[in-house]
């Protein structure tokens, strides 16, 4: 299951990704927000973050205006790789070398077809399993 969560400045987007998803056959637990009425982004991307981080969901992606705060906001989370990705080579990347567990967008800096291209690359890329990046995340996590 993908966690997602949005501000007011992505929800458009992430109503979007979650129709992408689940017509993909992939589940999604969506946290909010529910409207496009004014509201805080650290409160979705936090419960996206933890969502993950106890592994109710497999990853997550979360979504705002720049994807920035919320970035921040995920990272915050004990065990929590989230990556601002406004491409798909970085979205791939992220995955093969940082194994990132969830993925930022900002709905103001990117298009849909763009998003949905970065959220198809981020689910379907595994991580390498090098030992090399896992030594890097090692040291990451020791932190």
């Amino acid at each position: 299951m993908i966690g997602i969560g949005s501000d007011h400045g992505g929800y458009d987007l992430k109503e979007k990704v979650i129709a992408h998803l689940e017509a993909q056959g992939i589940e999604c637990k969506d946290f909010g927000c529910k409207d496009k009425s004014s509201c805080d982004y650290p409160i979705f991307g936090r419960a996206v973050a933890e969502a993950v981080a106890d592994g109710t969901c497999e990853k997550g992606i979360v979504i705002c205006t720049t994807g920035i705060g919320i970035s921040i906001t995920a990272n915050k989370v004990p065990g929590i790789r989230c990556a601002l990705c406004a491409d798909t080579v970085s979205a791939k990347l992220t995955r093969l070398h940082n194994n990132a567990n969830v993925l930022a967008m900002g709905a103001g800096i990117i298009g849909e077809n763009l998003a949905l291209s970065i959220v198809d690359t981020f689910l379907k890329t595994d991580f390498s399993g090098e030992e090399r990046h896992q030594r890097r995340i090692d040291l990451i996590e020791k932190q």
